[in-house]
């Protein structure tokens, strides 16, 4: 019952973030960038998806861990690790795989995914906590 708790918490955190990154901020450099590739409207299902398994993995390996142990250090470690790691699967398959696929889009998506995973990790951490 409290990782379902500390997953409600830390999905909304996530929803909230990334909702703000990309409709405000992210918007134009995407669309500069590879608006070639994007869809004219967004596919709902596999983003929902992303953000329930991408949440379940950060709540069961960055932030229950460091709720059990009382850890921040750890909680900042592995969440800075995860976000790196999991954002980076998505975006160097693409440039292995993907005919141009910039160089920037990868730095700035690793940027991304480090920060918001540490983001909400720490966030929900001091809010369960």
């Amino acid at each position: 019952m409290e990782n379902i708790k500390t997953f409600l918490v830390a999905f909304a955190v996530f929803l909230g973030i990334d909702m703000l990154w990309l409709t405000v901020i992210a918007q134009k450099f995407y669309k500069s960038q590879i608006g070639y590739l994007m869809a004219d409207k967004a596919r709902l299902l596999p983003a929902a998806i992303f953000y329930l398994l991408f949440i379940a993995a950060l709540v069961y390996f960055v932030i229950a861990p460091a709720l059990e142990h009382q850890n921040i250090t750890r909680l900042i470690v592995s969440a800075a690790i995860f976000g790196l790691v999991t954002y980076a699967t998505y975006d160097l398959t693409n440039m292995a795989t993907l005919k141009d696929w910039p160089l920037l889009v990868t730095v700035v998506d690793l940027a991304w995914g480090t920060f918001i995973s540490l983001a909400v990790s720490l966030i929900t951490y001091l809010i369960r906590k």
